[in-house]
């Protein structure tokens, strides 16, 4: 190759053939090539055709082809009619076009369209240096593919090929636009868009601005003097944007939300975000509510290589209903200390004991009752681990509901435990062993040590299993506080013995059209653990585990360690399963169980009523894939002697694709429970989408939680509305609105309720999943 490869051209006829469209030429195209001159290069097979990467000093060819062509050779081209020039990953048409080789600077003139690493401009002048990628272009109208989060794509940079996030398309015009240099432009008197460009009509939504700049090698974009607009009507104004060309965070205003509900009525949000560092950041965001005054947020997030946390915190400097201050804060903490240690800190705290019901949204803030306090430094070293733990709460308690009984305080706890399974002759031993301070003046104190050590023969086959076990629970206590006539030292020593087996039937068999391999496991359980007298022991942290199919193989019906219940009985459970023989996914799931005693119950809790049965409730349960894209889950707990159902979870999902699904269930608990839930997301007509969910308390006869909304896709944009209703403890309920409107790969306006509704929509898609979830920045 020449050092300064000379331009190709190519005269074509006077007066060539009229057809409805020009053929595009190939995409390696050569004068030389199409003069005979040279054989068409062959490429190898490849599944991706890479751009070509400019060696340092090395000239690219250009290849012109012009119904007339003029000039003189290796200085200057001028090129009339039908003008097509090429040269590295650009195409420039036009009906008059100058080209001087030695600036290698082009000039064109006359229904100018520029195609350009994926832009696409036309106009009806521009002069560009190549080399350079400097110049101008003359009202343009253009499309400049933008980086949104999304699967990898190629970004050319004009020295490097880089792996970036997929490439989005943004569109608008400008009086005039300016190359900064490869990837940077500056455009006046512009619009922006992200809709498909509409012939006769302004798009859906654009950003009109005077002055914008789009630079993509540090991938962020500024706008002066803007102003938002949607169908037409000016929405939003700021003398100054700046936003992130590929979705990384960036300091500025956030877009603003708006809303209302019950307990704040008319509300507005302003958060500023700080990038502080690529591993640190934090958001300040005002919150102005009608009824109560200005709510200060601030969450500050940090991330380093053995340690990561956030610090977030509200301040309400007075409350016009309660006319308080009120405040917040909850702070967490993890670290990796090395040489097998780590640590965590979480602190949480409120002003008072109803900030959460009269300022947060959703039943799980709302409901929170106690505050949790605690640290943890734990040690891993393989086969054994420590943990040190100190814990305490925060209990609010509402004036209007019960007064709930504050729970103990760990001051410290350490545990130890160990596991081995390499001894001799096939033998597993494990280990547990516990100190902890039980801290609370309003109750028995006192210090609990356990020790629980225990040894097991696993003997397993191919479809065969049994394991014997055999262990000594040793605790001791010193209490302090305790009622007259109980001493301070108690001592409890209880042997466990258990022995667990299991058989695994596997078949062939054919279900929804597919081949799988259906099992048939018999397990049958037994344990046995004496009576020991635990009357005189104080309950720190201990109650009655949930009866279900985890439970009913557990050693102790007690979740803590204040009560080893006693034991003489066995367990009997059959499961059959529906397993993909080629991935081992399980397809559907069947199981039944039932527990038989061989003697009555000695060991309880204060209040509990003694059991003298001498079996189980049944209990049932179905899960899995029940017809092509419907999904079932059916549990029951059955009592025989009573011949009546004690507990029924019942559960459906039909989901045929993203941006449908309907959901059903039912749970049932005697004298305790009934709850209908239902909630779905379904296309209606014309882009339009309904969402929502219904949860009512056949108990209490009131609605729990309610979600209705409509959901419009208008291709480049989204808009919501959705209304929440929720229920207190207090027998009341706060009503929440949401509005939002979503311009893809821009900005997000209004109030979010995508946290919202995917909560209380299990399989709910974000209909316009193509879109980029950019947030504007604004100051």
């Amino acid at each position: 190759m020449p050092a300064a490869a000379p331009a190709e051209a190519i005269a074509k006829p006077q007066e060539p053939p009229q057809v409805d469209e020009r053929p595009a030429l190939p995409p390696l195209y050569s004068a030389y090539v199409a003069a005979g001159e040279l054989p068409q290069p062959a490429l190898a097979q490849s599944a991706r055709l890479a751009p070509h990467l400019r060696q340092p000093g090395e000239e690219l060819p250009t290849f012109i082809t012009a119904e007339r062509i003029a000039g003189k050779n290796d200085v200057e081209v001028l090129a009339e009619g039908d003008v097509e020039m090429r040269k590295r990953n650009s195409i420039l048409l036009s009906d008059r076009m100058t080209y001087r080789q030695l600036a290698d600077e082009v000039d064109a003139e006359g229904n100018v369209r520029l195609s350009r690493d994926g832009d696409h401009i036309s106009g009806p002048r521009m002069m560009m240096k190549l080399e350079d990628s400097t110049g101008f272009f003359e009202q343009p109208s253009y499309s400049i593919r933008r980086i949104k989060t999304g699967s990898a794509a190629t970004l050319w940079t004009g020295n490097e090929e880089r792996e970036s996030a997929e490439l989005t398309t943004g569109t608008g015009s400008a009086a005039r636009m300016e190359f900064e240099g490869e990837g940077k432009y500056r455009l006046r008197d512009a619009t922006y868009s992200t809709c498909a460009p509409a012939a006769g009509r302004d798009p859906d939504w654009f950003a009109r601005t005077a002055d914008l700049r789009l630079d993509y090698d540090t991938e962020q974009g500024t706008a002066r003097d803007a102003t938002l607009y949607f169908q037409g009507a000016p929405i939003l104004y700021s003398p100054w944007l700046s936003f992130s060309l590929n979705n990384e965070r960036k300091s500025g205003l956030l877009t603003p939300t708006a809303g209302s509900t019950s307990q704040g009525g008319v509300e507005f949000t302003q958060p500023f975000y700080w990038n502080i560092a690529p591993n640190m950041d934090a958001t300040i965001a005002p919150r102005i509510m009608a009824k109560r005054g200005t709510l200060w947020k601030g969450e500050y997030r940090y991330l380093q290589q053995n340690y990561a946390g956030t610090v977030e915190a509200h301040y309400l400097p007075r409350d016009r209903l309660t006319h308080t201050r009120r405040s917040n804060y909850s702070v967490s903490h993890v670290q990796n200390l090395g040489y097998g240690f780590s640590g965590s800190l979480a602190l949480n705290g409120a002003s008072d004991n109803t900030y959460f019901s009269d300022l947060s949204n959703g039943s799980a803030v709302i409901a929170q009752t106690n505050l949790l306090r605690q640290g943890t430094l734990s040690y891993s070293g393989g086969w054994w681990s420590a943990n040190l733990l100190a814990q305490s709460y925060q209990t609010l308690q509402d004036p209007s509901l019960p007064r709930v009984a504050e729970p103990y305080r760990r001051l410290p706890q350490v545990t130890v435990d160990a596991n081995r399974g390499d001894l001799p002759l096939g033998l597993n031993f494990a280990f547990r062993g516990e100190h902890v301070n039980f801290r609370n003046p309003a109750l028995v104190q006192g210090r609990r040590f356990t020790v629980y050590p225990q040894l097991s023969l696993p003997l397993q086959t191919e479809i065969f299993s049994l394991t014997p076990k055999i262990g000594v629970h040793s605790t001791r206590y010193t209490l302090d506080g305790q009622a007259p006539g109980v001493p301070a030292k108690l001592t409890r020593d209880v042997p466990i013995l258990s022995l667990d087996s299991s058989v695994t039937f596997e078949r062939e068999v054919s279900w929804l059209g597919n081949s799988l391999t259906q099992t048939l496991e018999p397990r049958l359980y037994y344990l046995y653990v004496p009576e020991r007298n635990q009357s005189l022991i104080p309950v720190f942290d201990t109650a009655a585990t949930d009866f279900n199919f985890a439970q009913i193989f557990g050693e102790n019906r007690y979740g803590g360690g204040d009560r080893i219940g006693d034991a003489n009985q066995a367990t009997a459970m059959l499961t059959s399963r529906l397993i993909d023989p080629q991935t081992g996914a399980e397809s559907l799931r069947i199981a039944f169980g039932q527990r038989f005693y061989f003697s009555t119950q000695k060991v309880g809790l204060p209040g509990e009523v003694l059991r003298s049965d001498r079996q189980t409730d049944f209990l049932a349960s179905l899960s899995g894939r029940l017809l092509p894209k419907t999904y079932g889950d059916v549990g029951v707990q059955y009592n025989p002697q009573l011949s009546r159902v004690e507990r029924l979870n019942v559960g459906g999902r039909y989901q045929p694709e993203v941006g449908k699904v309907l959901n059903a269930g039912y749970r049932y608990s005697r004298d305790q429970l009934g709850q209908i839930d239902l909630s779905g997301q379904w296309p209606l007509f014309g882009g339009w989408h309904a969402v929502g969910r219904f949860n009512y308390s056949t108990k209490d006869r009131r609605m729990i939680e309610s979600v209705a909304g409509l959901e419009f896709d208008g291709g480049c944009w989204v808009g919501r509305v959705v209304m929440q209703r929720l229920a207190t403890l207090t027998q009341q309920s706060n009503t929440a609105l949401f509005f939002q409107l979503e311009l893809n790969g821009f900005a997000k306006v209004g109030s979010n309720p995508l946290d919202i509704l995917k909560r209380n929509v299990p399989g709910y898609g974000v209909i316009n999943q193509q879109g980029a979830d950019t947030q504007l920045l604004a100051q």
